[in-house]
């Protein structure tokens, strides 16, 4: 037996005809090819379908009780067997009917009498038809996999590497160790929350939470162009250098938009550049560096707000003492419709008591 007539013996076909001579006919030209299921009517067929689906359907237009369409019809809303082949057996041969059953999703009209080898011969063409598309969406679907799997590879070093770099900021600046984890986890707090009571729910449902989460590492990465007298600077710093210092946004996401030019997963790095340019932005117009007011500043760029300021307070500074939390909170609270956004103030207020609890990793997979 060779190897076509050997696959074909694996195909199951249906057969549904109300006329038993049809039947016959088929049966004789197809059982030495096929495994066959001949049955009578479109509701018998509908009552076995489910048990064993077959690999091509030949359906009778003309049939009592309920014809070849309002069976294709049923058939296409079920998920399961909406992309069963079907070619339509009809005695008629009008455009109209053929029209109809190719819109239906049928692949192709066979006139009775129907002619025993071409009969044989057209099934032949579409069941192969039918496993040459397969072995492509397979193999489609195989390489779309290959692709992820490389990509997935690739942002993880990318990742890596971007994570280094924040890092490498932060070993420079002895001021603020840890604050990269730490406002991480503010973050985290804030954006449940914010999910949790629907603020600014349009926006936010549109964002992938736990890319802007990790993005939050590279807020200050503008840093690194800022020179280490002003950076590692005991006391308070100079007018000239504080406006230096104030420059690091800019630098940021200066950086961050020049490395976005050849690296995969820009989504990140568009999270990351909107945090680093806008974190010391102020809701009353008067912050850095473009002066942006109430929501001329990005959303994100709002949030990052209430984290980084409150990192620095409850944080030692060489000028200054760190505050308590509740000392902070109150700052926080006080800066609402000057400093901060007001809605979001009332969502910090809500979970300011989880600022200062350990980082719970979790967080970052809450969506």
């Amino acid at each position: 037996m060779s190897f076509r007539s050997d696959y074909q013996k694996r195909r199951h076909v249906f057969i549904v005809d109300d006329e038993a001579t049809n039947l016959k006919v088929a049966e004789n030209v197809l059982r030495n090819y096929f495994k066959l299921t001949l049955l009578t009517s479109g509701k018998e067929l509908l009552k076995v379908i489910n048990k064993s689906k077959p690999d091509l359907l030949l359906l009778d237009i003309e049939m009592p009780l309920m014809n070849g369409f309002e069976v294709i019809e049923k058939l296409q809303q079920d998920q399961q067997l909406k992309d069963i082949p079907v070619i339509f057996l009809t005695a008629k041969n009008d455009i109209e009917s053929e029209l109809r059953g190719l819109t239906l999703g049928a692949l192709d009209y066979i006139n009775k009498p129907f002619s025993p080898p071409l009969l044989l011969k057209r099934i032949q063409h579409y069941l192969a038809m039918v496993e040459q598309r397969k072995e492509l969406q397979d193999f489609n679907k195989n390489l779309n996999n290959m692709v992820r799997e490389k990509t997935e590879t690739i942002l993880q070093l990318q990742y890596a590497i971007l994570s280094t770099i924040a890092n490498l900021v932060e070993f420079r600046d002895v001021n603020t160790g840890g604050h990269i984890e730490r406002t991480q986890h503010y973050l985290s707090v804030l954006l449940k929350a914010m999910k949790d009571q629907g603020t600014y729910a349009e926006e936010v449902s549109t964002w992938k939470i736990s890319l802007l989460i990790q993005s939050a590492q590279l807020h200050d990465v503008g840093k690194i162009a800022i020179s280490d007298t002003i950076l590692k600077k005991e006391g308070s710093l100079t007018q000239e250098e504080t406006e230096i210092m104030m420059k690091h946004t800019s630098f940021g996401a200066e950086i961050i938009r020049k490395i976005s030019l050849s690296a995969y997963g820009t989504e990140f790095l568009n999270y990351a550049e909107i945090l680093a340019q806008h974190h010391h932005e102020r809701w009353d117009g008067t912050g850095y560096p473009n002066r942006l007011k109430g929501t001329e500043i990005p959303l994100a760029g709002r949030i990052m707000a209430i984290a980084d300021v409150y990192d620095a307070l409850v944080s030692i500074r060489p000028y200054k003492k760190p505050m308590t939390h509740e000392e902070a909170t109150a700052v926080i609270i006080a800066g609402s419709g000057t400093h901060f956004d007001p809605v979001l103030i009332d969502v910090f207020k809500s979970v300011a008591d989880k600022f200062q609890e350990e980082k719970d990793t979790t967080l970052f997979d809450f969506v």
